[in-house]
């Protein structure tokens, strides 16, 4: 970690993140992604030590920390539950947008009660037919006096029941120019915990593989009006630029969350390995053991690297979607390949559910998808790189 350094607050923060998911998460995380069930308690812990806030300035009551802070507090909550950073993930993008982009009233109204967690953010992107290519996105919001009222479908709403706020990209003008195309964002409310909120109508949870414990439902508008007044920035046609920046934070939480899962994955392993024996001799003393520990470790380390250094020039305001890129692709692949080494190294015992491994083998391949799959980091990654080294002539 040494191209940054952290404050004595900051060191506190992380260290108490950490006590905290050894304390309270690890010895139920287990149970509670085997039963797919919401962690109350938790969630309610995580609001009382301000973390829903940690990226809100100081002068509507957040924590004010920068974006590597908050990566760093992710992979120790990831290491622990990834299902954990997923809740408050979509959340802490909702409140960049708005302590970003948003008016001054926007921000008055909604940060101060957005940093307790409640209520809470979803970020509305993908659609049935739309998911990394987002100029394909048909929700509309058409202009009727002082509001507008949106039509359409999203998917993968990860918080969508309980969300109050739905930070919601939609198409104002189908027929402006790419590569806007006419996107706005809109900070809508809705009840949380109800399945229909005027014209906000919730569907069911999503079965998936992993990323258990946390919704991730459709969410369809019907005729659903929403006050002019909660136009992001108050401007139209701001939409696509807005919801990027808000994917280059949640690369590097992805990236993030990977690095937390990969950490926990390489402990069980290096601890199982120090347990088990075969022909006389625990089997982390076999070279071919040893040498998949080293390759484990080293890969988490260098995906630490990257997700840093992406957060640290988030901070400083540059554009970092080359950095976030390269550390989401990075992290997500090393992940799954290291989550898959640890359960070789268990043998047929990481095959069964009575071990932690299995979970984090079945929660790696999020990591591959969320906030853009391998193919499209790689898309991003190598047009950035013809931009920067571009030969003239």
């Amino acid at each position: 970690m040494s191209i940054v350094q952290l404050t004595d607050e900051q060191k506190a923060i992380i260290e108490a993140v950490r006590e905290f998911v050894e304390r309270e998460i690890v010895p139920v995380a287990d149970e509670l992604e085997r039963n797919d069930e919401y962690p109350e308690k938790i969630v309610e812990q995580i609001k009382e030590m301000g973390l829903f806030g940690m990226m809100v300035p100081e002068d509507y009551g957040g924590l004010g920390m920068p974006l590597t802070t908050y990566a760093l507090v992710i992979v120790e909550l990831a290491r622990g539950w990834m299902s954990l950073s997923g809740i408050l993930n979509t959340h802490t993008m909702g409140t960049w947008l708005i302590k970003t982009f948003g008016t001054e009233d926007q921000k008055q109204r909604f940060l101060p009660r957005m940093i307790t967690g409640n209520p809470r953010a979803a970020l509305l992107m993908s659609e049935p037919h739309a998911g990394s290519d987002v100029q394909a996105i048909k929700t509309k919001a058409i202009r009727d006096r002082d509001d507008y009222v949106i039509n359409g479908q999203k998917m993968w709403v990860t918080n969508g029941l309980r969300a109050g706020v739905c930070m919601t990209l939609t198409k104002t003008d189908p027929e402006a120019e790419p590569p806007y195309r006419g996107m706005s964002m809109f900070i809508v409310e809705k009840e949380p915990g109800a399945q229909r909120s005027g014209g906000v109508i919730v569907g069911k949870n999503i079965p998936k593989l992993g990323y258990k414990g946390v919704e991730t439902v459709e969410l369809a508008f019907d005729d659903h009006r929403v006050p002019a007044a909660n136009l992001l920035g108050g401007e139209e046609g701001q939409g696509f630029i807005q919801n990027m920046g808000a994917i280059e934070i949640g690369r590097v939480n992805v990236a993030a969350r990977a690095i937390g899962v990969a950490n926990r994955a390489f402990e069980e392993a290096i601890r199982y390995a120090q347990g088990r024996k075969t022909f006389g001799k625990p089997i982390a003393q076999h070279q071919a053991i040893q040498f998949k520990l080293a390759e484990m470790a080293t890969k988490i380390e260098a995906a630490r690297m990257l997700m840093i250094n992406a957060a640290v020039r988030k901070d400083a305001g540059e554009r970092t979607d080359l950095e976030a890129g390269m550390a989401k692709l990075y992290a997500s692949e090393m992940c799954m390949e290291v989550c898959t080494d640890a359960l070789r190294i268990h043998g047929g015992y990481g095959y069964s559910k009575e071990f932690t491994v299995e979970r984090l083998f079945r929660d790696a391949p999020f990591f591959l998808i969320g906030e853009g799959t391998s193919e499209v980091q790689k898309l991003v990654i190598g047009r950035q790189l013809l931009e920067r080294y571009k030969v003239e002539g």
